[in-house]
């Protein structure tokens, strides 16, 4: 029937419960189904049910460094949660906030090979991304039939980027940048959407004037001195209006692609004294984890193929690249730098390879 859910639409569902502490049910290449659950969310009646089913606990290679914990699968640790306290011990593990406070939590009982269903465990970090929670899930195979009403999906993932459509476009009349018209973007697969604002009327025989941003709340909108990208984006829309037009990609990855909540995670432990590389690291996060490819998509929606990239990020250019866009000049973009984000900016410089 047409009226059930597509697949995609059961992992956009399935992300939604994980978000409420629900969990799904992920099933394997072979058929090997288990359940899932992500430990952040997590409620001790729910967890206490899971560990009587069997459960473990998987997390990242980057937190299992964190921890010292034998990562046997390259990618991710696979740990036995202990007798008593699943609960407390599955969000402590999970979450780097308490590390210095009490950084023994093992030792650690890893599992290796092919017990555990290490496929639907991947598969379920890979999940808790999309949902932007901590990297870190229960997972209990099964032995038999799964409880009734739980969202069912497939361990085999696509990588393919979801087609968007755009929803609508308006003019939008804007201090800094002009005449422009705001257009938004929805993916098929049921993820945030996109905004593109049009600055004046770009001529697609030229390069365009383009800017990538990633959405920053504290920076956009409070005007945090932490970062730099409030002063970026404002630079860039008032560039765009000089120049007599524009496309300014408003793509909603905030904190690098981790969410809102896990980059104020970031932010406690760069308090902490890490910086914001190793305090991604340390909740289980790369130290990127934007995909790129949307803007590429987005462009082509616009009918832009050439662009002048306002950015000082060369994996920007390089996936322009890659996706077909064609970079003709890199445009520096240096402002924003105040005594508080100086050390993330030199952090993003050695170790991010940022232009600064």
């Amino acid at each position: 029937m047409s009226l059930l859910p597509t697949p995609q639409e059961l992992r956009a569902r399935a992300r939604a419960d994980l978000r409420l502490g629900l969990p799904v049910v992920i099933v394997g290449a072979a058929g090997e189904a288990a359940l899932v659950m992500a430990a952040e969310q997590g409620d001790s009646a729910r967890v206490g049910e899971m560990a009587a089913a069997g459960a473990y606990l998987a997390i990242t290679l980057r937190r299992a460094e964190t921890l010292k914990a034998r990562a046997y699968d390259g990618d991710m640790a696979r740990l036995r949660l202990p007798a008593e306290g699943a609960a407390a011990w599955a969000a402590a593990v999970a979450d780097p906030a308490s590390d210095l406070a009490t950084p023994m939590k093992g030792p650690f009982t890893a599992l290796r090979g092919s017990e555990g269903c290490p496929e639907i465990a991947r598969a379920g970090i890979r999940l808790a991304k999309e949902a932007r929670v901590l990297p870190a899930v229960l997972v209990a195979p099964l032995a038999g039939p799964a409880p009734e009403g739980l969202t069912r999906i497939a361990a085999e993932a696509s990588h393919d980027l979801a087609p968007f459509a755009e929803a609508v476009s308006a003019r939008l009349p804007m201090h800094l940048a002009g005449r422009g018209k705001l257009h938004v973007f929805r993916p098929d697969d049921g993820a945030e959407e996109h905004y593109v604002v049009e600055v004046g009327r770009p001529d697609r025989d030229a390069p365009v004037l383009t800017r990538l941003h990633s959405a920053c709340f504290t920076g956009d909108v409070l005007g945090s001195l932490k970062c730099d990208c409030g002063p970026q984006l404002h630079a860039a829309l008032a560039a765009m209006g000089e120049a007599g037009g524009g496309l300014l990609l408003y793509l909603n990855q905030e904190g690098r692609g981790i969410g809102l909540a896990n980059k104020m995670r970031a932010y406690s432990l760069q308090d902490q004294g890490f910086d914001t590389v190793e305090a991604n690291h340390r909740l289980g996060f790369e130290d990127d984890e934007r995909d790129f490819r949307i803007g590429a998509a987005l462009l082509g929606k616009m009918g832009v193929g050439r662009v002048r990239l306002m950015t000082n990020n060369p994996a920007k250019i390089a996936m322009m690249t890659a996706q077909g866009i064609e970079v003709a000049e890199r445009v520096p973009l240096k402002v924003g730098r105040t005594p508080e984000n100086a050390g993330y900016l030199a952090t993003k410089a050695a170790k991010s390879g940022h232009l600064l």
